[in-house]
């Protein structure tokens, strides 16, 4: 995995908004997920990003969705409604009048009904968990690797501690022995997509965001506890993965809700370091976390660790000036060191922000990239 060694290098999390709206090219056959794919690797190539990616248009989209069809051992369930986990917590409390009224015109995204209206489907574990999405996954790999090549190109997956929250189980005797079961059942996929030579990015949005659905009642303890358990069960579905071919992804959810009860990082940090990867994907650039650049003063990142943090974001339409790019990034390079700063975004751009607007957005990011290298000192 490359460091900013010649300048400050750029990135993203994943997922990029579909084309179609810009260049008329739809996902559907083999055929036209190939042209959209191409068409989503050229622009990042065309905008400057130095680390790309399918876009996660090959997975459709949707990081847990895909995963439906790629595990045995589920059966699809139904679920009161107002009962799922994902339905509950103190931000959906507290702000109960957001929440309904997003809920009835399925406007918390930008595209109406993208992500709210449509409930992910919710499959109970009642057999033994094992991998069976290899077709699946080679397609994957193979049109990602036709268009983008392999040489700074990451594919996304998701961990163990995510794929659970849509997943409860009625098989395994605890929880312990059921999200190792989903670790060892996901290590095909891990395995594979770096055995293409791929950088493999983990997305693990859930581990911190059930703080206020689950946490604040277990109390801190009892959830570092459980967090610690399910980054072990990463960490063994990891085992056979050099480091450097790692990227870990940790947010809160990133909706466009207030988030008022998120888990600050500086609870699981330690947690976070602790995962069997080189580089570490995190919220910065929203109201709600930029404040943890301070972190960095007493927290010091491990040697040969590399910080992606969100420079850019989807929680808000305004594009942010290159200018502001530069300075979060010298603040971020100044604690860590500018070798080990990449810029990234707070999370995915598909299905929450206008094509025109994050692309534009990624536009600043390397604007500001290159500002906050003449800054640093890069020749």
């Amino acid at each position: 995995m490359q460091r900013s060694l010649a300048k400050i290098l750029t990135t993203h999390v994943g997922s990029l908004p579909l084309l179609s709206v810009e260049r008329g090219i739809g996902a559907g056959d083999a055929s036209s997920l190939a042209a959209q794919v191409a068409a989503v690797v050229a622009r990042q190539r065309e905008t400057g990003l130095d680390i790309i990616n399918e876009g996660e248009h090959a997975k459709g989209g949707d990081w847990l969705r895909y995963m439906q069809k790629r595990f045995g051992g589920f059966t699809e369930i139904d679920v009161p409604e107002g009962k799922a986990l994902v339905d509950q917590g103190k931000d959906r409390e507290e702000f109960a009048d957001f929440y309904k009224y997003a809920n009835e015109r399925g406007t918390l995204f930008y595209t109406p009904g993208a992500q709210i209206a449509k409930k992910r489907p919710v499959q109970a574990c009642t057999g033994p968990v094992n991998y069976v999405g290899q077709a699946e996954l080679k397609k994957e790999i193979d049109v990602t690797i036709a268009t983008a090549g392999t040489e700074n190109v990451f594919l996304t997956s998701t961990a163990p501690a995510s794929l659970e929250v849509y997943r409860p189980n009625r098989y395994y005797k605890n929880d312990e022995e059921y999200v190792f079961a989903l670790a060892e059942a996901m290590r095909v996929e891990y395995e594979a997509i770096v055995a293409a030579g791929l950088i493999l990015q983990v997305d693990d949005a859930w581990l911190p965001a059930l703080w206020d659905r689950i946490g604040m009642a277990m109390g801190p303890d009892a959830f570092r506890a459980r967090s610690r358990m399910r980054i072990e069960a990463l960490n063994h579905a990891l085992r056979n993965i050099p480091e450097d071919r790692v990227r870990y992804h940790l947010c809160w959810g990133s909706w466009h809700g207030p988030h008022a009860y998120d888990l600050e990082l500086k609870h699981i940090v330690d947690l976070m370091l602790m995962v069997k990867a080189q580089a570490y994907l995190i919220e910065a650039a929203n109201a709600r976390h930029e404040h943890e650049v301070a972190l960095w003063d007493s927290v010091k990142l491990p040697d040969g660790k590399i910080l992606i943090p969100g420079i850019v974001t989807h929680s808000t339409d305004v594009v942010e000036h290159p200018e502001l790019v530069s300075q979060r990034l010298q603040r971020y390079a100044r604690r860590v060191g500018r070798e080990n700063v990449v810029a990234g975004t707070d999370c995915g751009f598909g299905g929450r922000s206008h094509p025109q607007i994050a692309w534009a957005k990624l536009r600043a990011l390397v604007e500001g990239a290159a500002l906050a290298s003449k800054a640093l000192g890069f020749r």
